[in-house]
């Protein structure tokens, strides 16, 4: 029962008409961008590949960090969404290990993603996407989520950050 109201608040919140935004816009659609003040930083484009070990599955970004950092904990990102859905993005935590960033996924300890709200900003299919919660230092990316659609249903392509 909870979920049900859970899923009709989303839907209506995501429904919901926009209000008057007149910050920065992202330059290009469907990338996810890191909001610093008046500034826009496009985060780190990677595909990330999958390493199958049993019924583990690993997802692995080459390059211990990425270029693309933020000092604030709970940072806000922008998107001009065209084929990638944002609700489609789930937001998770890497893991550094041999040089490379990577989240390992198992039926006996799935990954949890970091919860996100997504609102929009604009009729013209600007949204923003802010972290509810304080992020520790490390490395992240915003990945395929469950909720995929046509055109972007299957997409190894992440979009990574730093927390310093």
């Amino acid at each position: 029962m909870t979920r049900r109201y859970t899923l009709l608040f989303l839907a209506a919140a995501l429904a919901a008409p926009a209000q008057k935004y007149n910050g920065p816009r992202p330059p290009k659609p469907d990338i996810v961008y890191l909001k610093h003040a008046s500034d826009l930083l496009p985060t780190e484009m990677q595909e990330s590949k999958e390493e199958k070990k049993g019924d583990n599955i690993t997802y692995v970004v080459e390059g211990a960090n990425s270029p693309v950092s933020t000092p604030l904990a709970s940072p806000i990102f922008l998107m001009v969404a065209d084929k990638i859905p944002p609700e489609s993005l789930e937001l998770y935590k890497f893991e550094t290990r041999n040089g490379r960033r990577e989240i390992t996924m198992s039926p006996k300890r799935p990954g949890r993603p970091i919860r996100v709200e997504i609102t929009r900003l604009t009729n013209d299919k600007l949204w923003q996407l802010e972290v509810d919660e304080s992020l520790e230092p490390g490395e992240y990316s915003f990945s395929p989520g469950s909720n995929e659609r046509q055109g972007w249903k299957g997409s190894n392509q992440v979009f990574c950050f730093q927390v310093r």
